[in-house]
Parts: C-alpha cells; structure tokens; sequence
C-alpha cells in the first residue's frame, strides 16, 4: 500500500505566493462559488477556519481504517489459510499464494486507478472523493461480514478489492486537504497528519487481529473471532461514512492563504500528455522511479509475508509477528519524522536519499541474520532499525523526485512513484513466496537484501539535480531586485522633491 503517497510536498516557506507556495492538484473551479474578490482593486480575504481541524481528523481516522484493512488479514495468513482451506486451491504455493493476494489486491488495484482517481479529484473536488472512499471502505467491510463461511473465500478477496478500490480516493487527499483548508504555516502539519492516521491504522493493522483471532484447533471459534472483528470495522467504519457526509466539506468560504487564491484566479489547463513525457524524458526521475519502488516494494513485500517469515522461526507467536509489525511502523514514523527535519535543515536530497537507502539494506541484512538466533528482543531491534530507515525512505523519495522534476506537477511525479511501488511490491511479494517455498525464509531474506543493494548502487547515478531550489533562488533574487528598484524609485522621488524645494526657496 502506498504510505506517504502524494503528500509532503514542501514550500518554499518564505514564498507564500511563488510556485511552490501554491497547492498541488488544484481544482478547477467552474462553480459561481469559486473564491475571487468582490470588486477589482479591493484587498481579497482570507482566512483559517476552525473546522480545518476536524476535517483533517475525520480524514486521518478513515484512512486509518482503509491503511487498517489493507493488512488486518494477512498479518494473521496462517489462520486464513486453516479457515477457509476448503475454497482454496489445494497446491501449497498457488493456496498461499492467493492469501497473499489479499494485501496485493491493494498494490494492483492502485497502478490503473491511479491517475482517474487524481482526474476525479481535480475535476469534482474534495468532497467528493472523500465520499466515494467512505463509502466504498464501509461496503467492503460489509462485505467481509458475509464471507463467515469456509467455502466463501471469493467473497472475502472481493470485499478486499472495493477496500482496495476504497485507497484510490483516499491516499490522494492529505497535500489537497491542506491546501484548501490550512494557512501557509500550516499546510506540512496537517499533510503530515494525514499520511501519520494512515501509518497508524497499519500498525493498529498489525497489532489487533492476532490477538482478536488467536489460532485455535477449532474452524468455528476462528469463524466466531473473524465475525466479531469483522462486524466491530463495519460499524466502525459505516460511523466514518456518516460523519464524513454531515462534517466534510469542498472548501471554506474564504481561501487559507494569498497562494492559494492566487493560484485558484489563475488556473489552467495542464497539458497531462506533456508532462509525462517530460517526465519520462528525465533521466534522474526514471532512474528515481525504479529506485523507489524496489525500496518501497521490498517494505510491501516483507509486510505482506511478515507473518509466514516470523512463524518458520518462532512457531505459534502469532501475536510477535503483529508486534513486530507494529515495531517497524511505529520506528518508520520516527524514521520519516527525523528525514523530513534533516531534509529542511539540509537541502541535501541526493545525499540523504543515498545514505537512507544504504541503512535499509544495512537494517535487512541485520533483520535476517538474527531471526535464527532465538533471541526475539533482538529481532524486535533489528525490525525496529529496518522499519526506521526504509519507512523514512519514502518522504525523501517523493521530495528528492519534486526537486528533481520541478516545474512538473507533483501530482502526476508522486502518481508515478507510487504505480513503481506497487508493481515492484507484486513481483516481490510473489518472488519472495516462492523464495519460502522452495529455499526457505533465509533465502526470500537475502532476496530482500540484494534487491535492495541494487537499488543502493542505481541510487547512486542519479544526478543531483535541484531544479526546484534554483526556481526558489531566481525568484528570491527577481523579489530582491525589484525592491533594490523600488527603493532607488523613491530615493530619486525624494531627491527630485527635495531639489524642487529649494529651487522654490531660492
């Protein structure tokens, strides 16, 4: 799943109203509602709203419960695989395999949907993708309530995939939300809030079903524990959807910022077309796209099978795998906490990328060579390590890509980023299950490790260049010489009256 997707697309803070001031994916607007001042010449208002702060917490809460859905039933893959056994294909490879679909379904429903998703969003608005995301996350929570039954494992991968349907117009809102709603002081706070519900609705994810649905001899008490956890996010998640209908709003009356009035008075057609082939025409960026999706797809892959790579070392800690799980989530938010403060410290974003992605083979190649050793206080380490720098990895990713690829959209970058992580996440997610049938984990982990070296080495040729801060700088020097001319302006108007003075006095 793509976490950190479309978000932390940082301004240039002192440019309120340049190009990096202005929000990515902006709506057009058609309505007679569009904010524009009322008379030419007047000052225009703007003004932060109170209510910004419950939308954006009505939005983290319901796409924590989508990033929950995403990985709730594959944390616990052993008992779906004893529970619905009978509709499962009867080879080992093919019946795991199709459980592990379950948190892929996520990853392939995300490459085609994508970019009508950011269509939508750009065409209708706030609202409505909120609405349509809502909706379909608490119809395919409905769904997996009626799929109690051992021979209804379709079921069960079908509500997966209108979950998975559900993301698309989810993980696309937190960098609009806080731009429509937030000042210019506030807009990285608040997409930070809503990439952080996402992580934390991974790790809740990781941490409840186990010890919801414990293993058990017994296929009704599984059935029994699956029901209650099923119903519990269905009601939870149908709340989510009727306070998103009363609460969630387009937009305030009056825009958050001068950036982003000034950006909705003026804005154009893009030319889609265009903008991809310049993008693809960009050696660095095509160079960052693999990079970044072997990184992020090996962090797919190895959630994805965490539980079947825990259990072939410690038999029946179900619930160590989920901790586990929860380690390297909650070490991936600091991990990205500490990146992003760096990063504005620094400005040093091939650097950082390099170093980033150097320590999350480090981390894999730790996190493998200590699961045998039987120590699980170590493998929580070691987890914890991994988590912190391969987590941290994907903010940098998406800035390292703004810089890089600057005046396109970010939107459109970002989009193609997160389409690499996904594909990338399938072929790894099912090369590693192989890996774990035929060799064993070891193998599937080292399979990690040199996919992730190959990325380290490819990382290291992509050029360092920082389009988007020389953009800053040329507009920082235009504002410096305009106001030196200004200032010579009225110091030659008051020369010219001072001259004037005296020529009358004499």
């Amino acid at each position: 799943m793509a976490i950190f997707r479309n978000a932390l697309s940082r301004s240039l803070p002192e440019l309120d109203s340049g190009p990096q001031g202005q929000p990515i994916l902006v709506q057009k607007q058609d309505s007679k509602e569009e904010w524009s001042p009322k008379m030419e010449g007047s000052s225009p208002k703007t003004k932060v709203y109170k209510r910004r702060w419950l939308i954006v917490s009505l939005f983290c809460l319901y796409s924590m419960s989508n990033a929950y859905q995403w990985i709730h039933l594959n944390i616990i893959a052993n008992i779906i695989t004893k529970y619905y056994n009978a509709s499962l294909p009867e080879d080992r490879f093919q019946r795991e395999t199709t459980v592990d679909w379950l948190s892929m379904i996520y990853m392939l429903a995300y490459i085609p949907l994508i970019f009508p998703s950011t269509f939508l969003l750009n065409k209708k608005g706030l609202r409505v993708c909120a609405l349509a995301g809502a909706f379909l996350n608490a119809l395919g929570a409905w769904l997996k309530v009626a799929c109690v039954s051992q021979d209804r494992f379709a079921v069960l991968m079908f509500a997966q995939t209108i979950c998975a349907i559900a993301q698309i117009f989810i993980l696309g809102l937190p960098a609009k939300i806080a731009a429509v709603w937030f000042g210019p002081n506030e807009v990285s706070t608040a997409t930070s809030l809503g990439v952080f519900g996402n992580q934390v609705g991974v790790a809740i994810g990781f941490l409840v079903p186990p010890i919801l649905v414990p293993n058990s001899e017994s296929l009704d008490e599984i059935g029994n524990d699956l029901s209650i956890m099923f119903y519990a996010g269905a009601g939870y998640m149908t709340l989510l959807f009727i306070l998103v209908i009363i609460i969630f709003k387009e937009r305030p009356p009056h825009p958050p910022s001068k950036a982003q009035m000034l950006a909705l008075q003026n804005v154009h057609e893009e030319h889609y077309g265009r903008s991809l082939l310049n993008l693809f025409k960009n050696i660095g960026f095509d160079l960052l796209t693999i990079t970044y999706g072997v990184n992020t797809g090996c962090y797919y892959a190895i959630s994805t099978l965490l539980n079947p790579i825990i259990l072939e070392y410690y038999p029946g800690h179900e619930e160590s795998a989920g901790q586990i799980g929860l380690t390297i989530v909650i070490a991936g938010v600091g991990g990205s906490i500490a990146a992003g403060i760096w990063l504005d410290k620094t400005r040093t974003y091939k650097g950082t990328t390099l170093g980033i992605y150097f320590l999350s083979m480090a981390g894999m190649v730790a996190f493998t060579f200590t699961l045998d050793i039987k120590i699980l206080w170590v493998v929580f380490l070691c987890a914890g390590a991994l988590g912190f720098f391969m987590t941290g990895y994907l903010p940098v990713g998406f800035e390292f890509a703004a810089e890089i690829t600057y005046p396109e959209s970010e939107g459109t970058s970002s989009g193609l980023l997160n389409a690499s992580a996904q594909f990338f996440g399938i072929i790894l997610t099912i090369g590693c299950r192989a890996m774990i049938n035929k060799v064993g984990t070891l193998g599937s982990n080292l399979l990690i490790s040199g996919t992730l070296l190959v990325g380290t080495i490819c990382t290291g040729f992509i050029a360092a260049d920082y389009r988007r801060q020389e953009a800053g700088k040329e507009i920082l020097e235009q504002m410096d010489n305009a106001l030196e001319i200004e200032i010579s302006e009225k110091y030659t108007e008051k020369s010219r009256m001072a001259d004037a003075e005296n020529d009358n006095r004499i």
